[in-house]
């Protein structure tokens, strides 16, 4: 009797599962698409918000009637540019565009140039009292405008600068000096303190370095200073109002109080006068927009 044995079964091949695709390691500082697709759809969404103010503004202002804000779905049949026309032609807008120029940009020069002064002396300087000179000039912000408008008209009275552009001009710095000497003291303190060392060893005198070294060096923070300076001066209504008394001598923010009346409110010619106004602000920040960033951050570094 022959025994017969099963024929043994090869191994079975060894299934092997499809290897999986390396997974990508994100870097540092790099977003997922949904990550990227949510930032931009929230900054997208917030600079509509932004921008529907301004154009609004320009919607209303070319609204033939005063009363047109009442109903702004009739503007659009009906659209026009005489608003535009009647300011330019029938009102003192150029003795205003004059005026604010002289009034801002005064502002701007002395304003920042005291600033950086002070700011550089409290920054590199050691003398009595200079931790209580920046206290001192931040409690002067804390003031509110009504409480210092009796006092500074008596000032400028008796100074015989009421109604006068240098008078207004004083008026601002006390105001923008403050803040821009904080500011810059702060920027000052981020230039390395070698440099003032340098100029001295080439020969230089203490205003020489000031002038020919750090300010070439402070130009974002002198840039921040400047525009804050000029919107300061450019925008503000209390001061301008009261201290100066003739037509012609009128700020913008001033001129376009004429438009508006006991009982009656020319919200159209306002309009159109809003958008000819942001035309010399919006060309100031473009000329130093490129500053802004850097001089603000830098300037938040120390203080």
């Amino acid at each position: 009797m022959s025994t017969s044995t099963a024929p043994t079964k090869a191994p079975a091949e060894q299934i092997t599962a499809p290897a999986a695709p390396p997974r990508k390691v994100r870097r540092r500082g790099e977003r997922s698409r949904a990550a990227s697709l949510a930032s931009h759809g929230v900054l997208t969404l917030a600079s509509l918000v932004a921008l529907f103010p301004v154009a609004w503004l320009v919607y209303l202002s070319l609204g033939p009637d005063k009363n047109d804000y009442l109903h702004p779905g009739r503007i659009w049949s009906k659209m026009t540019f005489d608003n535009y026309a009647f300011v330019l032609q029938d009102t003192n807008f150029f003795d205003w565009l004059k005026s604010s120029l002289i009034v801002s940009l005064g502002t701007t020069v002395i304003g920042v140039l005291v600033a950086a002064t002070t700011g550089y002396a409290v920054s590199r300087m050691r003398f009595p009292g200079y931790k209580k000179l920046m206290w001192v000039l931040l409690v002067t912000q804390m003031f509110p405008i009504a409480v210092l408008i009796v006092p500074m008209y008596q000032i400028l009275s008796k100074l015989q600068l009421i109604d006068n552009y240098f008078g207004l001009i004083l008026v601002y710095c006390s105001t923008a000096v403050p803040y821009c000497a904080w500011l810059l003291k702060g920027y000052f303190d981020t230039i390395p303190f070698e440099i003032d060392e340098a100029g001295r060893v080439d020969g230089l005198t203490p205003f020489g370095t000031f002038f020919r070294l750090i300010l070439p060096l402070a130009r974002p923070g002198l840039a921040v200073a400047g525009f804050y300076s000029f919107i300061t001066a450019f925008g503000e209504v209390a001061f301008a109002s009261t201290f100066m008394l003739s037509d012609t001598k009128y700020t913008f923010a001033v001129g376009l109080q004429s438009f508006v009346s006991e009982h009656d409110a020319q919200r159209n010619l306002m309009a159109a006068t809003a958008v000819l106004v942001a035309i010399p602000v919006s060309a100031f920040f473009y000329l130093v927009q490129k500053n802004l960033v850097t001089g603000l951050t830098a300037g938040g570094t120390k203080g």
